[in-house]
Order: C-alpha cells, then sequence, then structure tokens
C-alpha cells in the first residue's frame, strides 16, 4: 500500500513539475510575442502618412527627371 501511496504522489508531482515548466515557457513565449507586437507598433507607419511621404518623395524624382530632360535637349 505505501509503494502505491508513493508512486501515486510520485506521479502527482512529476506532473506539477511539468504543468509548472510548460507554463513558464507559455509564459515566456507570451513575452516574446509581446515584445514583437511593441516593436511592429513602434515602426509602424499610418497609410495617410505614407502617402503623403511618397507624394514628395515623387515630386523630387519629376523634378530631377524635367532636369534631365532640359539637360538632354540643351546638349542636343
Amino acid at each position: 500500500m505505501e509503494a502505491i501511496i508513493s508512486a501515486a504522489v510520485a506521479a502527482i508531482a512529476g506532473l506539477a513539475a511539468l504543468t509548472t515548466r510548460i507554463n513558464n515557457r507559455i509564459t515566456d513565449l507570451d513575452h516574446r510575442v509581446d515584445g514583437v507586437e511593441l516593436r511592429i507598433a513602434e515602426n509602424y507607419v499610418p497609410r495617410s502618412e505614407l502617402a503623403v511621404e511618397m507624394a514628395k518623395i515623387e515630386n523630387h524624382m519629376i523634378r530631377i527627371e524635367q532636369k534631365i530632360d532640359q539637360l538632354t535637349i540643351s546638349r542636343s
């Protein structure tokens, strides 16, 4: 009878240790995912801001293109 009780206590202790270890790993993974989400949120650019910046870049590119065209035409 003592052997059965000892085995049961050992099995319960083993399951408790395993459960604790799994929960710790899940918690660690949760913290890592939170960190990734935070980095994504910090680096996120709203679409409206991106559109404004892209318009600025496009305007600069058009001006450069026009200057190149003027240089090409004047040398011809």
